[in-house]
């Protein structure tokens, strides 16, 4: 039995896009090692639709600090929603790339981390409005999947009770920052391998001291 990874992101935080190719890298790399799943966390969930010009302050704030430490872009058109909010038509809320990436995932579920960091693209690299049916349509085409039978699922009840059942699972595994990744050895305890940012370097030896800990330990 593989060692678990599981990475609790959400498709609106600038710092889990900054991770993205970090993530992406180590699973490119280590991917027979271990499985994944990947779990969104449910950051932003309106009571009622809120418009991005009330967070679009501290969102420009955090790409800044993302950029500078990460070194990834955010590309013009998603940086015009952020520094000119008043003409931007976006509600964000993270409900519906969540009910995406669970869709996504049934279909390719050796993909999880690739297809998290290309639902993040489409926000943060191409200034997408994650909350139109429409923005998918690009991903849908990339992965061959067929738009009606991947629309029809995205407005149905079983895959908004499946997003909000990874919200709740998130909360469980007392995770409260992001992007976190967690791993959990032959189904025993979990260990919380980083909260926020961590880069590549930090990363592997974080995992490996954790590893050797469990193996040393038993």
């Amino acid at each position: 039995m593989k060692p678990l990874l599981i990475y609790c992101y959400d498709a609106y935080c600038g710092w889990c896009y900054g991770f993205s190719s970090v993530l992406t890298r180590f699973w490119s790399s280590f991917k027979e090692q271990y499985d994944v799943e990947v779990l969104s966390a449910g950051m932003i969930l309106p009571g009622k639709p809120a418009h991005i010009g009330l967070i679009a302050a501290h969102m420009r704030e955090s790409c800044q600090a993302v950029s500078s430490l990460s070194g990834v872009a955010f590309g013009a058109d998603f940086m015009w929603h952020i520094n000119d909010p008043a003409q931007s038509d976006w509600y964000p809320d993270s409900r519906k790339p969540a009910i995406a990436l669970n869709i996504l995932k049934e279909y390719f579920p050796e993909e999880q981390v690739q297809l998290a960091a290309d639902i993040q693209h489409l926000l943060f690299g191409e200034g997408r409005d994650l909350c139109d049916d429409e923005a998918y349509r690009e991903l849908l085409h990339n992965y061959q999947v067929p738009p009606e039978e991947f629309f029809k699922k995205l407005h149905s009840e079983t895959y908004r009770e499946k997003a909000y059942e990874e919200f709740a699972l998130v909360k469980q595994l007392k995770v409260t920052g992001y992007p976190a990744l967690l791993l959990n050895m032959a189904g025993g305890k979990y260990y919380h391998v980083c909260n926020g940012y961590t880069n590549y370097e930090n990363l592997l030896t974080r995992l490996n001291t954790i590893i050797e800990k469990t193996v040393t330990s038993h």
